[in-house]
């Protein structure tokens, strides 16, 4: 009864360790920008999804996401793009990169135990439990901004990151909020370099 009761507690301390590690881990995030290097003064901008990019329920979570990631920088947004002080172009991309086995967050050893005086008697083996297939997502969101009144780029970005379809964090409407909240950290950026957001 002794050796199943700690038992029982190893299984519920590895469970909660495994929990807090998948919750709270977030994969890194790849950040390049370019721009003129000169200020960027805040104004109206009209949020829309590039031209040549997909359309749909996700292309629109990006848009989404990218306004309101430049409305808490201090724009505002556009009633219309005609009368925007810039434009902000909004592509993403999402594609599969194949497919991983995770480690099983709990291995359990059996055998090994002792007998009489303390002998040690029996094989030891370990189980693995808790190990899945996971499909790798690579996404992608790139935002361009041009100047409207003479339709100049006067700054565009691009953010990474691979995640692990299934796991917490990783539906597309988080993946859009964390790509864009690292693509516009420390706005406008250094020009040319690429950081990584953790």
């Amino acid at each position: 009864m002794k050796t199943r009761a700690m038992l029982a507690l190893a299984l519920s301390a590895a469970a909660l360790a495994g929990c807090s590690t998948t919750m709270g881990g977030s994969a890194p995030i790849d950040v390049t920008r370019y721009h003129l290097s000169q200020p960027i003064p805040t104004g109206t901008v009209a949020v829309q999804p590039a031209a040549a990019g997909p359309a749909g329920p996700e292309a629109q979570l990006y848009v989404d996401a990218v306004a309101a990631t430049m409305t808490a920088m201090g724009f505002t947004a556009a009633p219309e793009s005609a009368t925007a002080d810039y434009l902000a172009s909004v592509d993403f991309r999402r594609t599969d990169r194949g497919q991983v086995r995770t480690r099983p967050p709990l291995t359990i050893g059996v055998g090994g135990g002792s007998y009489g005086g303390g002998v040690g008697v029996g094989v030891g083996t370990s189980v693995g439990i808790g190990s899945k297939t996971r499909t790798v997502y690579a996404s992608e969101l790139a935002v361009q901004l041009r100047r409207r009144g003479d339709n100049t780029v006067i700054w565009e970005g691009k953010a990474m990151t691979e995640t692990l379809g299934a796991a917490d964090g990783t539906q597309p409407a988080d993946t859009a909020a964390k790509l864009a909240d690292a693509l516009f950290k420390g706005f406008p950026g250094q020009s040319g370099i690429t950081i990584t957001v953790k």
